[in-house]
């Protein structure tokens, strides 16, 4: 049976407008009937997942994190499937959930796939698919150009890191998690839902996307050196090991700041503090390849 598919690219990913006509090729050999829309900026993806959600099987989005980000809300109120061509710079979403960076497979990922539901942060009202952290990060997201990882891809993220980690200065916050308040003062407090962010840092070492709670840390440096350590540490989810960061992890966690402080969610600054954050079991379902873990359906 053919399914009717609503596609949405962003041409301007770091390989949108490369990819973009093979994708369609590829899809409609693979049977997809498509209906395909200009799109002009990510602020457009949840009216038109709107407009079109009744007539539609699915939602494939072409583009990094931040573009799924943007359509996110829109798929869970729609209660549309979402399929995910990893078109972006660190395309942490599709590392976690072992979708194929190369488009032709990624595509047969769409057709051939399962159906697995996974579970959604979310934060003052903002649902989130990997972390959503405030401080270090939220300048890093500010510093980062277009233009930056277009040309370095990843490693653009650890340069811009570099630049601004001189000029971050530490915060005081009070988390609220498990019934405890745990007072910090601390450079980066990150919320995760996933496994991967910020190009393939983890979020803890046995962090999953679908299992039912968040993992926070807080990077609570005293010494600039203390960088270098944790560096190391990240990209396997075991900064917890390190004395100066503090590692929590539960379902539903409040955070307060003296004032008002910016949130990153999937690398787009959508919220601020006071924030409350939860996790939303089950909520979303995307296709994966058939091998994948527990929690799946055919669709």
């Amino acid at each position: 049976m053919t399914k009717k598919a609503l596609l949405l690219v962003n041409r301007h990913s770091r390989k949108g407008q490369h990819n973009f006509a093979q994708a369609v090729d590829i899809l409609n050999d693979l049977g997809f009937e498509l209906i395909i829309l200009p799109i002009q900026s990510a602020e457009e993806l949840p009216k038109l997942v709107r407009q079109h959600g009744s007539k539609i099987d699915l939602v494939i989005v072409g583009g990094g994190d931040g573009t799924l980000n943007a359509v996110v809300d829109s798929l869970v109120e729609m209660s549309l499937p979402l399929g995910i061509l990893p078109l972006g710079t660190a395309n942490d979403l599709a590392r976690t959930l072992n979708i194929p960076l190369a488009i032709p497979q990624a595509c047969r990922v769409i057709a051939e796939g399962k159906l697995k539901y996974i579970d959604l942060g979310w934060v003052n009202g903002k649902h989130f698919f990997n972390v959503a952290s405030l401080g270090l990060s939220v300048h890093i997201t500010e510093k980062l150009s277009k233009g930056a990882k277009r040309r370095w891809g990843i490693l653009a993220y650890g340069f811009t890191a570099l630049q601004v980690i001189s000029q971050t200065r530490p915060f005081h916050a009070s988390i609220v998690i498990n019934g405890e308040t745990i007072h910090v003062k601390t450079i980066q407090i990150a919320v995760g839902n996933g496994r991967f962010y910020g190009g393939g840092m983890a979020v803890a070492a046995d962090a999953t996307i679908d299992d039912q709670r968040l993992d926070l840390y807080s990077l609570e440096l005293q010494h600039w050196w203390q960088i270098f350590p944790l560096l190391w540490k990240l990209p396997q989810g075991q900064q917890g090991n390190l004395d100066w960061v503090r590692t929590l992890e539960g379902e539903h966690i409040e955070i307060h700041t003296h004032k008002r402080l910016d949130i990153n969610t999937d690398g787009e600054i959508t919220a601020e503090t006071p924030a409350t954050f939860r996790v939303i079991p089950q909520s979303l379902g995307v296709l994966v390849p058939g091998n994948s873990g527990s929690t799946e359906s055919s669709m």
